[in-house]
């Protein structure tokens, strides 16, 4: 990226030789994004991050369709970009199905058939949620859809929000069947404010933006070009060698899962044992409140989060846990832990050392063990098998 930010400062758009050095670029990146998905390089399209790139779809299947009346199918669980987004088009005039999930986390695809009307227009469901890992059928979701189509109804966008699998787990979007992904760079160790939308060829999305015809006039300003490139970097390096580094990831926190559950009583798995990406891990711990325990573990070095990092200061419980049937001591004494190619066993090992000291502490420091209930290990370990392909 170094170079892009000093001697590299050409406009992408401008016709002298500096600005076509800043477009070969740009056009390397994005054939760079594409691969790890397994698009052309002219469905991709660059944009801020995740949450624009949650609304561009959302708001621009709707710009595209002109239908104020229209029909959206989405879920409790989804990140609040696309929930907020769904809300705002309800005051609108749209109409908006918000599906609920099972008690690990997931939504059941003949759900959405079910929630299908004459008048829906675009099905959105994450493809990994960002605060328990689940993993949600997109793939089976498609083929409804299709087949829907092929019964007579009107074509139905189909979007996922990809941005806790991309990288994670192994994502095509021709086997996937979906109509437009959002992907955002720093989750897979790139740079912080950009992303992408992926638009498949033909899928007609209207602008939410306006001004200039950067991005094949699908979203104007001009393109951050050194972000642009550290994104198509982090996009090549997330492809090599992606089940090893699956493999790795996931022991780490099966490990992580196994000894919290050893060395403290009163902890609960949230989320799908199997179905989930091999990075994150949510527990509960009961009798203690999750904020309390944020602090503690970071003055000794550990980030961990109780929620979306976007709902951050936000003192409303989790949805997503709420949704999954949680009791509100549950959903405020859960922690979401997320780990990395990076991450170390020693790290690991230290976390758990520091966590069990700080849980036994909040504890003793409880008013009324009484109130608490019964401190029980309710630990379940996920079942130590692959997280599966979300192409199958």
């Amino acid at each position: 990226m170094l170079p892009y930010f000093s001697d590299q400062m050409g406009n992408a758009q401008s016709v002298h030789s500096f600005g076509q050095e800043a477009r070969a670029a740009l056009e390397t990146a994005r054939r760079q994004v594409a691969a790890l998905i397994g698009a052309a390089a002219a469905e991709i399209v660059f944009v801020s991050g995740g949450t624009e790139a949650d609304n561009f779809a959302i708001r621009g299947v709707c710009e595209a369709l002109s239908d104020r009346t229209g029909h959206i199918i989405t879920t409790r669980i989804e990140h609040p970009a696309v929930l907020a987004t769904a809300e705002a088009l309800e005051g609108q005039g749209y109409s908006v199905t918000y599906l609920p999930v099972s008690s690990s986390g997931v939504v059941e695809a003949a759900q959405v058939l079910q929630a299908i009307r004459p008048n829906t227009i675009l099905v959105s469901v994450m493809q990994a949620n960002n605060e328990t890992g689940a993993i949600q059928p997109i793939q089976e979701i498609g083929r409804l859809l299709a087949d829907a189509h092929m019964a007579g109804h009107e074509r139905i966008y189909l979007h996922t929000d990809a941005v806790q699998s991309v990288g994670k787990v192994p994502v095509d979007v021709g086997s996937l069947g979906v109509d437009l992904l959002s992907i955002s760079a720093h989750k897979i160790h790139g740079p912080k404010g950009i992303g992408a939308l992926y638009i498949k060829k033909g899928v007609r999305v209207g602008k939410i933006l306006f001004g200039g015809h950067h991005e094949r006039d699908r979203r104007p300003g001009t393109e951050n070009i050194p972000a642009v490139v550290g994104f198509g970097a982090a996009c090549e390096l997330a492809r090599l060698n992606l089940s090893d580094r699956m493999k790795r990831i996931r022991d780490l926190r099966d490990y992580l899962d196994r000894k919290v559950g050893s060395c403290i009583e009163g902890v609960k798995t949230n989320g799908h044992p199997g179905l989930r990406v091999p990075n994150i891990s949510n527990l509960s711990f009961q009798g203690v409140d999750g904020e309390s325990l944020l602090i503690a573990l970071d003055l000794k070095g550990i980030a961990v989060s109780t929620g979306s990092a976007c709902s951050s200061g936000s003192l409303e419980p989790s949805h997503v846990l709420t949704a999954m049937g949680l009791s509100r001591e549950e959903v405020r004494g859960s922690l979401r832990f997320s780990l990395s190619q990076y991450t170390t066993r020693e790290e690991v090992d230290y976390a758990v050392s520091v966590l069990e000291e700080v849980v036994g502490r909040l504890r003793e420091m409880a008013p009324d063990e009484e109130d608490m209930g019964t401190r029980r290990s309710s630990f379940s370990v996920p079942t130590p098998e692959a997280v599966p392909n979300v192409e199958g």
